[in-house]
């Protein structure tokens, strides 16, 4: 996936840049980069590649470079970013957090247009920069932008540093959120509203599915009014957000506790203790202690002075090792006990088997897991946020596949909370991993916990409901 930040202010931005960026790490591992505008120097800009390291030891040197009053930066998962442009729209720096499903289709039109890529460092089309083309062809950014809804399959939210302000521009079904803050002298706009707290800016909106935003340091004009219709990723409040961030209002950890309160308060199953698998496990594990009326305890620990990010190579057996290595487990509050693990998702599997069996080793009387969402039976086409690559790569699918002879078949039904293929499927799992029970949150008190109405989240992994 990734995050991005940007800031306009009256006096330099080099400092809230710098750190507003930073707090979006947890949302991408790749690549980072920073521009700020100077009206006496122009764009500067710096991209650095992430993969062995974090966004602070790459930018904290040459931090004093970025001079002016406003700036954009980006951690991303994709493409070297940001990107700048000089167009008859004027000069302009670009980042976006993308994920275009028909990119070869539109890269091709591009070039019969005799429009070029440069950006190829990569080796493949970078999607920011056709971003960027899609904007050049409108008569205006507003147009330009509109293009890009027009034009993409998947979704484009994007932040565009000008010469006279800040764009910020949702995608047209507000898949990814945009919020903007405020304090005084500066405004901000970000992926994630924990960028503002200990900045000192206070929200002061969240930009609407397809709504286009001018932002300079004295106020905000809006080019485009949003959408009625939105899709934000349900995903957000299951894995990816940060416990501090909301979106649309809503803040990531109250509905992970919501979600683990409710299940505890109806589940049945006998433990001594709830515990979360960090980081994302805990804000659900602490309200399924409360629900359930037992104890948490931290059985697990995550090791955070030399693993302290989200860092998820693109190569498995990498990501498995890594996954091993930052969680340890804590003998003394393992042994002898009935154990309840809250965890926010099973994608492969890979990693959850070895600690599942680790936790049994360690002397775990009964282990039993208790996960945030639904099952995933469908990869994600509209955002940029899982590794997966495939539906495949999916444990549910290839379970779907033994027991249907057919990975594509009966989805529906699998997708269908408490029918006999969905208890079957969770029961396969269950016994995959050894576990003494296993159970998934329901869709409908994920939405319930959520808040929004099931028609303005996309739950297509879980169900396969969303469309382009």
């Amino acid at each position: 996936m990734g995050g991005f930040f940007g800031t306009i202010s009256k006096s330099s931005c080099k400092a809230d840049l710098f750190y507003g960026t930073d707090y979006n790490s947890h949302l991408g591992t790749k690549r980072a980069g920073m521009a700020t505008f100077d009206p006496e120097k122009g764009f500067i800009r710096s991209i650095h590649n992430l993969e062995s390291t974090y966004f602070r030891t790459k930018f904290e040197n040459e931090l004093s470079k970025f001079t002016g009053n406003s700036g954009i930066g980006i951690i991303s998962d994709t493409d070297p970013q940001p990107i700048i442009f000089n167009s008859h729209l004027g000069r302009f720096a670009i980042v976006s957090v993308a994920k275009i499903v028909n990119i070869e289709e539109l890269e091709k039109e591009l070039l019969e247009q005799n429009n070029h890529f440069a950006e190829l460092s990569s080796g493949i089309t970078n999607q920011t920069e056709l971003i960027a083309l899609l904007i050049t062809q409108g008569k205006d950014f507003k147009e330009g932008i509109e293009n890009v809804y027009n034009k993409i399959k998947g979704s484009a939210s994007m932040l565009i540093l000008t010469e006279n302000g800040l764009i910020a521009a949702r995608d047209k079904l507000g898949r990814t959120p945009i919020v903007i803050g405020k304090k005084e002298g500066a405004y901000a706009a970000s992926s994630e509203s924990t960028s503002f707290p200990n900045l000192d800016y206070e929200i002061e909106r969240f930009v609407g599915p397809g709504e286009i935003l001018h932002i300079t340091a004295d106020g905000i004009t809006q080019l485009r009014e949003p959408n009625k219709q939105m899709q934000i990723c349900s995903f957000l409040w299951v894995y990816y957000g940060f416990p501090t961030s909301c979106y649309e209002g809503i803040n990531v950890e109250d509905v992970r506790f919501k979600c683990g309160e409710t299940m505890g308060k109806s589940d049945d199953s006998v433990v001594d203790c709830a515990c979360g698998i960090p980081d994302s496990g805990v804000g659900m594990a602490l309200g399924y202690a409360q629900g359930k009326g037992v104890p948490y305890h931290r059985a697990i620990s995550k090791y955070t002075p030399t693993w302290p990010r989200s860092f998820t190579p693109s190569d498995q057996s990498m990501r498995s090792l890594v996954a091993k290595m930052k969680l340890i487990p804590n003998r003394a509050m393992l042994n002898g006990k009935r154990l309840l693990f809250c965890d926010d998702s099973i994608v492969r599997g890979t990693q959850l088997h070895d600690n599942v069996k680790i936790l049994f080793d360690y002397g775990a009387k009964e282990v039993h897991m208790r996960i945030a969402c639904p099952p995933l039976i469908f990869s994600c086409p509209f955002v940029g946020f899982s590794a997966s690559k495939s539906d495949m790569e999916l444990i549910t699918r290839r379970i779907i596949g033994k027991l249907e002879g057919d990975p594509n078949k009966n989805l529906d039904k699998y997708a269908t909370t408490d029918s006999p293929e969905y208890n079957r499927l969770v029961e396969e799992i269950r016994s995959h991993f050894k576990l003494n029970s296993l159970k998934f949150n329901k869709l409908e008190t994920l939405i319930e916990a959520i808040g929004l109405p099931k028609c303005q989240i996309c739950t297509h992994c879980f169900d396969g409901s969303s469309h382009f």
